[in-house]
C-alpha cells in the first residue's frame, strides 16, 4: 500500500466516455474528482476496442470516430485536471469515521472522497474465444478480438467469424481496405441492425464479401512457431452435417461478444439486477448513501444502453452529489452559457 492517501470530492470509477463526461458534470460544479480505471489508457471500450468505428447518435455530430469521441471529452475535461489512477482497479471500499469513502485498488492506492460514481460500463471486460485447438499461438499476431487500426488490414485476406453488430459492420467496413472478407456465421440470419444486414448483402451480392452460412469455426491451419508467434495461412469450417472446407486467410477476426464482469463492485451491498446495479434515474443514487451509477453499469425500467443517455445520467448524478459534497451549501442551477467554466 502506498503511504499517501488521496483526498477529493468524488472518485469516479470508470474512465470511459461516460466517465469522462462525469468528470465534467463534477467540474462544472466545482467538484474535484479522482479517476480510477483497470485499463492502462482512457477511453474504455471506445478506446480499446473500436477506436476507428464511428458512431452516429452522439448529439450535434453526424458521424463521429469512437476514438475522436474521446480525445474530445479528454480536453472537455483538461480545465478541472482530474487525476487518473489508470492500470488498476477499485479492491475494496470502505466507510471513514467522518462519514467519507475509503477505496483501495490493486496497486495499493489509496483514495478518500464525499462520494463516489460507478461509470464501469459493463465492468472488466474480455473477448468471448472459440473452443479452437492451438488457438493461443496465433493470438495477437494472426487472431484479433478487437480491430483498432482499419488500415492495418489492408491487402490481408479476413476471415470474420460472428454474427451480430461488430461482426456485420466490420465485415462492411474491412471489405474497403482487405484483399478479400469472408463472413462465417452457424445461420444465414444476422442480429445487427436491419440497415447494415442489408448492406452486408449487397456487398455479398457484388462479390465483395462471401457469406460462409451455415458453417462454424472447426480449426486452425498455419505456423503455430512458440517464438514468433502464429502466422495463418487458412481457417477450417465445418457445416451442420460435418462437411469442411478450408478459408485462405491471414486474419481470424472471432466476434462472439465480451465476457465482462464486475468484480468487487458486485460485493458492495449494492442493489442489483442481472448484474446491473439499481439507481434512480432521477439522480443516479443507488441504495447506498453516497453512491451513485451512471451509463450501461445502471439499471431502471426502461433504461437504454445509449452513450447519450449516460451522458444525462451523469449530469443528472452530479446535481444530486452535491450538498454531500458541500454540505450546507444551496445549489443554484446555472445553464453552462451562462456560468462558463469555473476556474
Amino acid at each position: 500500500m502506498t503511504d499517501a492517501i488521496h483526498r477529493t470530492d468524488a472518485l469516479v470509477i470508470g474512465a470511459g466516455p461516460v466517465g469522462l463526461f462525469t468528470v465534467f458534470q463534477c467540474g462544472m460544479l466545482r467538484i474535484k474528482c479522482h479517476v480510477v480505471d483497470v485499463l492502462d489508457n482512457i477511453g474504455g471500450q471506445c478506446a480499446a476496442l473500436y477506436p476507428e468505428k464511428p458512431i452516429f447518435d452522439i448529439p450535434a455530430h453526424p458521424s463521429v470516430l469512437a476514438g475522436d469521441l474521446i480525445d474530445k471529452l479528454s480536453q472537455q475535461v483538461e480545465p478541472f485536471a482530474p487525476v487518473y489512477h489508470l492500470g488498476q482497479q477499485v479492491i475494496g471500499l470502505t466507510r471513514t469515521e467522518d462519514g467519507r469513502w475509503r477505496a483501495e485498488t490493486s496497486k495499493g492506492t489509496v483514495i478518500e472522497a464525499a462520494v463516489v460514481m460507478i461509470a464501469a460500463g459493463a465492468g472488466a471486460f474480455g473477448p468471448n474465444r472459440p473452443p479452437l485447438k492451438g488457438l493461443e499461438a496465433y493470438e495477437g499476431t494472426s487472431v484479433f478480438y478487437y480491430v483498432t487500426r482499419r488500415e492495418e488490414y489492408r491487402g490481408k485476406k479476413v476471415v470474420i467469424a460472428g454474427g451480430g453488430d461488430s461482426a456485420v459492420d466490420w465485415a462492411i467496413s474491412l471489405s474497403e481496405v482487405a484483399a478479400s472478407v469472408q463472413v462465417v456465421h452457424r445461420r444465414a440470419k444476422f442480429r445487427c441492425a436491419p440497415e447494415s444486414a442489408a448492406r452486408l448483402q449487397e456487398l455479398a451480392d457484388a462479390g465483395k464479401i462471401e457469406l460462409v452460412v451455415p458453417y462454424q469455426l472447426s480449426a486452425l491451419h498455419g505456423d503455430n512457431g512458440v517464438l514468433t508467434g502464429g502466422v495463418l495461412t487458412g481457417v477450417e469450417v465445418a457445416d451442420l452435417d460435418g462437411g469442411t472446407r478450408v478459408l485462405d486467410a491471414d486474419v481470424l477476426l472471432p466476434f462472439f461478444g465480451l465476457a465482462t464482469d464486475l468484480g468487487p463492485i458486485a460485493g458492495w451491498g449494492l442493489a442489483m439486477e442481472r448484474s446491473t446495479i439499481t439507481i434512480d434515474p432521477t439522480t443516479g443514487a443507488t441504495n447506498v448513501p453516497g453512491i451513485f451509477a451512471m451509463g450501461d453499469v445502471c439499471h431502471y425500467p426502461h433504461k437504454l444502453k445509449l452513450i447519450l443517455t449516460g451522458f444525462a445520467e451523469a449530469a443528472q448524478a452530479a446535481h444530486a452529489c452535491y450538498s454531500l459534497v458541500f454540505p450546507g451549501e444551496v445549489l443554484h442551477f446555472q445553464h453552462s452559457t451562462s456560468a462558463g467554466v469555473p476556474a
